[in-house]
């Protein structure tokens, strides 16, 4: 029971559900739009990679939108109003994300000719090692999925009076009904749609909140002096749960699980007409997660420069911190029907992208990965079929998981780390196989094994045994001039003690930051999984397609050849001479003077070694898998 009288906050009017509904038909129609158009090429490679025709503007949209979900909504100005503006040094993590994606696993599995990511497991080592990581990638993404559908639900029901289970099935209902009609182009094009109604819904939100709270200098001010401009903390302790190093270092390995080798992101970046759209698509999505990210820290500054004095969660008027963006918002726009609508539909958006991206990316794994290898002479027309199938089973599984989520209580801020829990390993063995030529197929799966183990036991064991309040304690937050019920006293209150009782390990190891998660199953899973392939005899390199290998010693060991030949472990890179850097194959010829003749052939011996090279846009375009290999 509250000590205090919460003011009176409205629900949703007519108003705002016309604006909220209007996203969910736009969506809808982007759908019924590329099912028309693109009713005529009906194979299935056309439906899960878009023709692989797609260019970098629209990508770069869909790949901002999908991974900043209604959780980075919601979730990011409560950390900021809580924690402080630390959050901000994410931009830092982004940076090395995209840079590591675009130039270290973009080319390989782009020039691979795959369609899933885990095609390239098999091509690398063997398809027991696909198999494991195939169904490690579905289990975690159905769960994050359903997750990411019941969070915002809830938060915004209990807020703003929106309907849960109503929010619920509408968003499984048109995210499944979009994948299922258009394919990978509806789901593009609508996350572009997505993400501009993300951004205008904070826009919104920071030009009335900073108006009501006297101007961006006043703002300034109140967060300077609640503590909350104290960014750069340099203590290395691993235990503090935001420190500079947690967040560059920590935050690089949980987004790099994500992005770098995430099917959702390689499915969205094989789709463009060429590898340089691709590289365009990450750097320019740079820009678009740094827009999200400032815009989220900012509100965050604002709500808490409005609630500084009567904070709505630990006076009670609001049951978790979730709360904090959707109560701010029906506040400050109380007087404004539709606006309200407004937010809901930019929290939503975020939910719509992640989910659609979800159900497009299992598609594209299950049908690549399961289905093709017990079902290899299927038509064309069969496999779209199956393909958008499978788009309406996943769509009513991650529906149904949401309901399983209301039954988690507490447990849901564990299902949420699952992503970096299982993005490490996962991470950690695909660089195994394009990093280390040596590392072979036993290696690949003792390390997956030995990642996921202990990212899942410090996980674990942190959610069970949390850490100490000195290192996660929030910033102060205070009642001081809330409205008292019967007298009471105002209160300033902190965090929760620990409980008794601790192991031994309680202090250590598991009040490990939740961002060094995926950092302890990435190397983990790298280092037993060299280890072992040591141990049991590491892989031949002349066996190994060039194409499959990222020759990274080159960029250190650019002064010896003999070095770079040496630590190439035997792939035969000099063969191709490729330059990674122009990306321009060289054909070397033994004899000089040669005829027409042979000249025509050393050319066609050039396309057969290197298909898809555009020599007017100095990059590849996409071409099947088999002449690449």
């Amino acid at each position: 029971m509250s000590n205090f009288v919460a003011p009176e906050v409205k629900k949703f009017v007519a108003w705002d559900y016309v604006v909220f509904a209007a996203l969910f038909l736009v969506c809808a129609s982007i759908g019924v739009f590329f099912a028309v158009k693109e009713r005529k090429k009906k194979t299935s490679k056309e439906f899960l990679v878009g023709g692989k025709q797609m260019t970098c503007g629209p990508i770069a949209f869909s790949l901002t939108s999908s991974f900043m979900s209604a959780v980075t909504v919601l979730g990011t100005p409560s950390e900021v109003y809580r924690y402080g503006a630390s959050f901000v040094l994410f931009f830092l993590s982004y940076a090395l994300v995209i840079i590591f994606t675009a130039e270290l696993f973009l080319p390989v599995f782009y020039r691979s000719g795959i369609t899933s990511t885990y095609e390239y497991l098999e091509l690398r080592f063997n398809k027991i090692v696909r198999l494991a990581a195939t169904l490690i990638y579905i289990l975690q993404t159905i769960l994050y999925t359903g997750i990411v559908v019941y969070a915002p639900s809830l938060a915004l029901n209990q807020v703003t009076g929106f309907d849960l289970w109503g929010s619920v099935v509408a968003t499984g209902i048109v995210c499944t009904f979009y994948c299922t009609l258009g394919g990978l182009k509806a789901v593009v094009w609508t996350d572009a749609f997505q993400m501009t109604v993300m951004v205008a819904g904070f826009m919104t939100v920071l030009i009335r909140g900073t108006t009501l709270n006297g101007g961006t200098t006043k703002v300034w001010e109140d967060a300077y002096e609640g503590s909350r401009l104290n960014i750069f903390d340099f203590d290395a302790d691993p235990l503090r749960r935001h420190t500079f190093w947690t967040i560059v270092i920590g935050g690089t390995f949980t987004w790099l699980g994500l992005y770098g080798v995430n099917q959702s992101t390689i499915q969205r970046c094989i789709s463009c007409k060429s590898e340089k759209h691709a590289k365009l698509a990450l750097y320019l999505n740079l820009l678009g997660l740094w827009t999200v990210l400032v815009c989220a820290v900012f509100c965050g500054l604002v709500m808490y420069s409005h609630y500084k004095s009567c904070d709505p969660w630990t006076a009670d008027f609001i049951s978790a911190p979730d709360q904090l963006m959707p109560y701010f918002v029906m506040d400050i726009f109380s007087s404004m029907p539709g606006v309200p609508g407004l937010f809901v539909a930019c929290a939503f958006s975020g939910t719509l992208s992640t989910v659609a991206a979800s159900i497009n990316a299992l598609a594209t794994v299950t049908f690549e990965d399961l289905v093709k290898k017990g079902f290899p002479n299927l038509s064309e027309k069969m496999s779209t079929w199956i393909s958008k199938g499978l788009c309406i089973l996943y769509g009513v599984l991650c529906t149904s998981m949401a309901a399983a989520a209301s039954l988690l209580g507490g447990v849901v801020q564990a299902s949420l780390s699952i992503h970096g829990m299982c993005g490490g390993p996962m991470l950690g063995l695909f660089t195994l196989g394009i990093v280390f030529p040596c590392a072979n197929w036993k290696g690949a799966i003792g390390g997956l094994l030995a990642g996921i183990t202990l990212a899942f036991w410090a996980g674990t064991g942190s959610f069970i045994y949390p850490a100490p309040p000195a290192k996660s304690i929030p910033l102060q937050l205070s009642t001081l001039n809330c409205t008292l019920a019967n007298s009471t006293e105002a209160l300033t209150t902190a965090a929760p003690t620990a409980a008794p009782d601790r192991p031994l390990l309680a202090d250590t190891w598991y009040s490990l930051s939740y961002l060094y998660f995926s950092a302890i199953g990435c190397l983990g899973c790298a280092i037993t999984g060299l280890l072992i392939s040591f141990v049991t005899g590491p892989s031949k390199g002349e066996d190994i397609p060039p194409v499959l290998i990222k020759p990274v010693c080159n960029l250190f060991c650019f002064w010896s050849e003999r070095l770079k030949a040496f630590l190439w472990c035997g792939v035969q890179h000099d063969s191709q001479q490729v330059d990674f850097e122009k990306n321009l194959p060289k054909v070397i010829a033994n004899k000089t003077g040669a005829d027409d003749t042979f000249k025509k052939s050393i050319n066609k011996e050039n396309k057969r070694q290197f298909p898809g090279y555009n020599p007017e846009e100095n990059s590849y375009t996409n071409m099947s898998r088999e002449s690449r290999l």
